[in-house]
């Protein structure tokens, strides 16, 4: 039986929803059912047997629409294998070590058997929405810290771990 997999996610000037639309691409690559939709479009999660969910960060923040849609879902997410990702350092951190999930990705967890979650490297290129955005690239902190390979990876272990026993819980 082919899984679906949903890979949701909260972005404010895109980047995130690039590394969703590039997971779901992996995975329809290893043989799954995959969509990246944002997470505020989706209301029903009975059609998926997987979840991904990704948000943005800001000032330590996970996107509200990521938020949000953990609370709207959390029954439903706690009955299906869940992994959870982050974007936003604008340095090379994220490459270079594992970081821990923000404060508000980790309360987002509670009480959730999250399988996973990882924190990429984020994106932030002129024409960025807010103030706060267009400030940084102002000061030359901006610039684009993802790692496609690093990313392609982390989907490519979703995809064996759905895969490999059913229900993608317990293989590395």
């Amino acid at each position: 039986m082919m899984k679906n997999v949903l890979i949701a996610y909260g972005t404010t000037n895109g980047s995130t929803a690039e590394i969703a639309e590039f997971v779901a691409e992996v995975l329809r690559g290893d043989g799954l059912r995959a969509e990246a939709l944002p997470a505020r479009s989706v209301s029903d999660l009975t059609s998926y047997d997987a979840v991904v969910v990704g948000g943005g960060l800001y000032a330590g923040r996970w996107h509200k629409d990521a938020r949000r849609f953990v609370r709207r879902h959390r029954k439903a997410l706690s009955e299906r294998p869940l992994w959870l990702f982050s974007s936003g350092p604008l340095d090379p951190s994220a490459s270079e070590r594992d970081l821990p999930p923000a404060p508000g990705v980790k309360k987002a967890m509670t009480g959730l058997d999250t399988t996973d979650h990882v924190t990429f490297g984020g994106c932030l290129k002129e024409g960025a929405k807010g103030w706060v955005a267009r400030m940084i690239i102002r000061n030359g902190k901006g610039g684009d810290f993802r790692d496609f390979e690093r990313i392609e990876a982390w989907a490519a272990r979703i995809g064996r771990e759905l895969r490999s026993d059913g229900h993608g819980r317990g293989v590395t």
